[in-house]
Parts: C-alpha cells; structure tokens; sequence
C-alpha cells in the first residue's frame, strides 16, 4: 500500500487526538471559494453548514488558515478579514463545495505537515537514505562525475558482467570526492561529485553506484514515502512519533495565558504540564524506534573494504 503525505498527516492528527481527547469543531463549505483574496472593498463571504460554533477567529479549510472577521447565524455566511487569506504562514487556495471547514484547530493540517518534513530532514543525522545512479564505462575514461546527487557516502560499486549470469561484480578499488572541481567536468552548478575507478570493468558495461544520502522532505501531498524520501517503510512509524511528540510539545505554551475563571475551570480536567508528560513518552517511543532502524540499517548496509590512493 502506498504512504502518501496526506496519509500520514491523517495519522499524525488522529495520535493527536487520542492525546488531547478533544475533537475539532468542524462544519462545511455550502459553496465554493474560488478566489484566494478577501479585500476591504469585496470581502470573502464564507457560505456554511452552519454557523453554531463559529466565531471571531481562524478556521481551517484544506491546508489553508483563514481570520474570521465576523458571522451571521441567520444566513450562515461568515466575512473573511483583509489580512485573513493565507493566515499565518498558510497558502492560500481555492476549495471545493462541500469541504471541511475545522474552527480553531488544534493542530492545524500545514503545521503537521511541517512536522513531518522537519523530523524527515532531522532523520538524516541517524539513518540514511539509499539510492543508486549508473554510467557507462569507458575504457578511456577513469573519472566519473555526477551532479547535485548529495552524496554522502558511497556503499558499493558494481557492473554488470557479460553474459546469461547476469550478476553484478562488485568493485573494490575506487577513490570518491565529495567537493570536485565542477568546471573541470564542464559543470554549472555548484555541487559537483566524482568517482575514480582504480581497477577497470569491461568497455561497454553499466556501472552502478549505490550511494547513502540525506532523506528529502515531502514537496507534495501525493508523493509516495519511500520513492520521496529514500527511507523504508520500516521508518514511517518513527516519522509519525517524531511529528506527534513535536506538535504536542506547544500545548502546554498555548494555554499558559488562560487566565480568565472559564479556562481555569476547563483546565481542572487537565492540569497544566500534563501534555508534557504525554511529550516525553513520546518521545522516549521516537527514541526507541530510531535506535531499532538504525541498528538495522548498520545490518543491512555493513561496512565494505574498498582501496584507494589516499
């Protein structure tokens, strides 16, 4: 089954929940927006479900933020303020008839998904992401270079030998430079990397490369987790704690102000500092998991002797 970001932005707000036990007030859109600005002089009118719990304040539709100005409850419409598209850092878009319209959501869906891509980049410091390019080898040629790849450290080198085998023999005299001179290889940009074979396969035969690197965060919500990433799907689970103990951090700071007799009564059910308990325990799970894939990484990638010049 494939593992989209919107999959696990899903699964990071359902954990959540079962932390907080609160539930999001939500209603829908009755029609479509189909502008992304709210000027003083034609303001977005939000036509809704229902207006019963909204108020002065932001709602969330898609991944997109919005500042109520005000609300009718008679014709359940609600007034977007100028400032109000794309609130707080949020992209603003076009929705659909019919969509969820969250009012002030807990953990909103752009700061999840943020979560997940920090704790993806954050995952590199730990465990790696694999992946392989291949040439051609020409018998001519000792010095192969490869573009803005981000290697970080190369795993093994391969060819393809001739024949019905097919196997792949592996290399072990190769030199790497991680900062070569990008010029010399007739290169532009600025992040220029080369291999020197010291023992020469067959003319002719594909060489493989396969190479460790930094995890690449999500860019959109369709993306596939292993194709986009580069990390198994054994790492999902750690993404999802990662997010989760990040997000559950900041309950605690966000209720530090409530100082009025109501949110002192409706903290009563939840002392202050109680997220922070729910936070460590996450995170000690985080922890735990990652020393568990990193561990198996090590397995499956073991050192391997290789000789060089140096």
């Amino acid at each position: 089954m494939t593992t989209t970001l919107t999959n696990m932005i899903d699964e990071v707000a359902v954990n959540l929940a079962g932390y907080t036990f609160q539930q999001d007030r939500a209603t829908y859109l009755t029609t479509a927006v189909t502008t992304t600005t709210s000027s003083s002089a034609s303001p977005l009118i939000l036509s809704l479900g229902s207006t019963d719990n909204v108020g002065k304040g932001v709602i969330e539709i898609d991944e997109e933020l919005m500042w109520v100005d005000s609300y009718d409850r008679v014709a359940n419409t609600a007034v977007i303020a100028p400032y109000g598209r794309g609130y707080l850092g949020t992209t603003a878009a076009t929705h659909s008839a019919d969509t969820r319209v969250a009012i002030s959501p807990t953990f909103p869906r752009f700061n999840v998904k943020r979560a997940i891509n920090d704790t993806i980049r954050a995952l590199g410091s730990s465990i790696f992401a694999v992946k392989s390019t291949t040439f051609t080898f020409n018998a001519a040629v000792s010095t192969y270079a490869f573009a803005d790849l981000n290697i970080k450290n190369i795993l093994t080198v391969t060819w393809q030998s001739i024949g019905p085998s097919k196997e792949w023999i592996p290399l072990r005299k190769w030199d790497f430079d991680s900062i070569a001179n990008a010029a010399a290889f007739g290169y532009t940009t600025e992040q220029v990397q080369t291999i020197t074979l010291g023992e020469a396969p067959i003319s002719g035969r594909t060489v493989k490369i396969t190479y460790a690197t930094d995890p690449v965060a999500f860019t959109t919500n369709a993306q596939d987790y292993v194709t986009q990433t580069g990390l198994p799907e054994s790492t999902r689970d750690v993404v999802i704690l990662g997010a989760a103990y990040r997000l559950l951090s900041f309950l605690d700071p966000a209720r530090a102000t409530q100082v009025s007799p109501q949110a002192d009564e409706t903290d009563s059910k939840r002392s202050y500092g109680a997220s922070q308990t729910a936070t460590k325990q996450l995170y000690a799970l985080y922890s735990q998991r990652l020393a568990e894939e990193t561990k198996s990484q090590q397995q499956n990638y073991p050192p391997k002797v290789h000789y060089s010049r140096r």
